[in-house]
């Protein structure tokens, strides 16, 4: 992994609205991970879309534990 495949992304919790960043890895490529909202302790689905082409991130979708992304 290289520093400049980390790309900062800023977003509320779903479960307690809070702000969060977290940084997206995009050498991994697209995929989904779980992360712990920091305030609340929430499980977090993170959806990660990076393109084939030229391994840019073209998207990032978030949502509670129960939500199918």
């Amino acid at each position: 992994m290289h520093d400049d495949a980390l790309v900062p992304y800023d977003f509320h919790c779903p479960y307690c609205d809070s702000p969060l960043s977290f940084l997206i890895d995009t050498s991994q490529g697209s995929h989904i991970t779980w992360e712990d909202c920091h305030e609340c302790c929430a499980p977090i689905q993170v959806a990660v879309d990076i393109s084939p082409i030229n391994g840019e991130l073209e998207s990032v979708r978030t949502g509670s534990d129960d939500d199918v992304l």
